[in-house]
């Protein structure tokens, strides 16, 4: 965006909401305090940014990078100094793991101040240095315009990731007449690569000489909106597509060619199909362990072609036979135009283009599914995220999570058409995620419905953003998969340790609390008292024949909505590959805790080889 240059003076916190509106920012997640102030002023005085209140700056946080998570644009997210800022570390690195492109400007004592203890001073330089892409210490308010540019352009351009601007108060109340036409500095960063078109022909054949080729696409191939080719390419050579978690969605689920998602709780035939292939294309990903488990045995007999545009990826994890540094979709176009001047051209799915394969491929499709049992009195959560769907299917929706088994029964039970429409926090794992990057998503995308699927300790986490949601009228929709535990440690306990709970009940421990019945004076926290408090609907369920009808009056309501859905703790997320472990050894039922069920080596061996 140009306008032309002012000449009157305006206030470093001024320049600074001028500058986001040079970068085109639509809406700003920002908490105030003391050294903020000057900025929320000038906030408040610019009509064409949407500033709105998080309860808390984590939550402010995960909300900016919800909203980058779906639509790729820049997040934009602020706090006062101190605990403020300390408070957004954790949304920095959880944009930083799953490269979400977020600015995060922090406000500091003034420059006089740093480095006496002053009142809610704190390093914020040096404690986010190792989980941004960059950040700044701003020390000189002409510099102001020039920053915002840069951070911008880093935090979108490349791999992208979260960039912090640190700017002490004094700076944002003194005045000078700003330059915003000042030219980017950035001596080094060039994230601009040209196609690599020797190494990519030099693949080719390879792709087209396989017997049992696959296509392991990760989450770069949403960020550099690729979806397109990818698909493009599976059709062209019939090769089967296997995502990560970060990758869903990037490849439709309903896909003939899809085998859904790989990893700790993948479907069976995704892992298998990967692991036994010869050739394996790895596109925009990295081999992160809850993918591979035991890194060694991880597609040990395949060759390996891995893309991917962040150097520090290629031969990090696992060595490969082909490591490319590309930007995904341009390395996928190439080889699309390669391909179709071969001869290859799009085709749809037949069992006939790769007979041996893909009969293969569908009788582990048909002996593993990913299926659950119904229980008579109690709702299983697979049951709820699968009727979400029924309802939903046919609709363009954003589906968010917070993190635990309701994030992986989410992802085993919703399939998902499109990018971007599955916003859940992969590498760092962060409890809390979901209700607030449900506020992003909705910003973003205001006309679509949006469902954050939660479980009661996760939930918990960011509760209060309820408020905000109340406040800013988001018609956002919860389902609360309420065990009275933490499901996944739970799951764990039962694996590991004997089923010994240690602190992993989050009911009152004094109570005689029967999972079977849900005796409503027992179930803690009461959901519908918390969310009647903040002004939001909320109804539990109990009933397996209540759930249908109670999540379609929660998808019709025209505002905000939560359904607390009582379920059993005693549920596994299956199936379930143990950490450090390899595909085969994969854990298909229950573990009972008393040392009697059936172990995951003892169960892989039942699983047949293509090999």
């Amino acid at each position: 965006m140009t306008k032309k240059t002012p000449q009157k003076k305006m206030t470093g916190a001024e320049i600074l909401v001028q500058s986001l509106v040079r970068e085109g920012v639509e809406v700003v997640f920002a908490y105030p305090g003391g050294a903020s102030m000057p900025l929320h002023q000038a906030l408040s005085h610019e009509p064409s940014i949407r500033t709105i209140l998080p309860r808390h700056e984590q939550g402010g946080g995960f909300a900016a990078e919800g909203y980058g998570r779906i639509t790729g644009k820049v997040g934009v997210c602020t706090s006062t100094s101190g605990p403020g800022a300390t408070n957004l570390i954790t949304p920095i690195a959880d944009a930083f793991l799953d490269s979400i492109p977020m600015v995060a400007i922090t406000s500091q004592v003034g420059n006089t101040l740093i480095g006496s203890s002053a009142f809610q001073e704190t390093d914020v330089f040096g404690m986010t240095a190792p989980i941004v892409k960059h950040s700044y210490l701003v020390t000189r308010v002409e510099d102001i315009p020039r920053i915002i540019r840069e951070a911008f352009y880093i935090a979108r351009t490349g791999r992208p990731g979260p960039v912090v601007i640190d700017v002490p108060k004094n700076f944002q109340e003194v005045s000078i007449v700003p330059d915003f036409d000042q030219p980017m500095d950035l001596p080094g960063y060039n994230p601009e690569l040209p196609v690599p078109k020797d190494e990519l022909d030099r693949v080719i054949p390879l792709l087209l000489n396989a017997k049992r080729p696959a296509i392991y696409a990760g989450g770069g191939v949403v960020i550099a909106d690729a979806s397109k080719q990818l698909r493009e390419l599976a059709e062209r050579l019939q090769i089967p597509v296997a995502t990560t978690l970060m990758g869903v969605g990037c490849m439709p689920e309903t896909h003939p060619l899809s085998v859904r998602w790989l990893g700790m709780h993948g479907a069976v035939y995704a892992n298998n199909t990967v692991n036994e292939a010869d050739v394996v294309l790895a596109v925009g990903t990295r081999f992160d362990d809850r993918v591979t488990g035991a890194v060694k045995k991880f597609c040990e007999r395949a060759t390996i072609i891995h893309i991917d545009l962040d150097a520090a990826e290629l031969n990090k994890n696992k060595r490969v036979d082909y490591a490319i540094r590309a930007d995904a979709k341009a390395a996928l176009t190439y080889l699309n135009k390669q391909l179709d001047k071969l001869g290859h051209p799009v085709r749809k799915y037949s069992v006939r283009n790769r007979p041996e394969w893909f009969g293969i491929i569908n009788t582990w499709k048909e002996k593993y599914p990913l299926t659950y049992e119904k229980r008579k009195h109690e709702i299983v959560p697979q049951q709820v995220v699968e009727e979400l769907y029924k309802q939903l299917h046919g609709k363009d929706a954003i589906i968010c999570t917070g993190v635990g088994q309701h994030q992986m029964f989410t992802g085993q039970f919703y399939k998902f058409e499109k990018p971007r429409r599955f916003s859940t926090s992969g590498g760092l794992g962060s409890m809390g995620y979901g209700l607030p990057a449900a506020m992003g998503a909705h910003v973003a995308h205001p006309e679509l419905p949006v469902v954050n699927v939660d479980g009661d300790g996760s939930f918990l986490m960011n509760v209060q953003e309820l408020g905000t949601i109340h406040i800013e009228r988001m018609p956002i929709k919860c389902i609360i998969l309420d065990n009275q535990h933490l499901g996944m440690v739970v799951q764990w306990e039962d694996l590991k340790y004997d089923s010994n709970r240690a602190n992993t009940f989050l009911a009152d421990p004094h109570a005689k609390y029967d999972p079977t019945h849900h005796t409503p004076e027992l179930i803690y926290p009461n959901f519908p008292t918390i969310c009647a408090g903040f002004g939001v609907k909320c109804e539990r369920v109990v009933e397996p024949a209540e759930l249908a009808p109670a999540i379609k009056r929660m998808l019709a309501s025209k505002e905000a909505y939560v359904l607390d859905v009582m379920v059993p703790h005693d549920v596994h997320v299956l199936p379930m590959i143990p950490g450090g472990m390899s595909y085969r050894d994969v854990v298909l039922e229950r573990i009972a805790g008393d040392g009697k069920g059936r172990r995951a080596s003892d169960l892989g061996r039942e699983i047949p080889s293509a090999l």
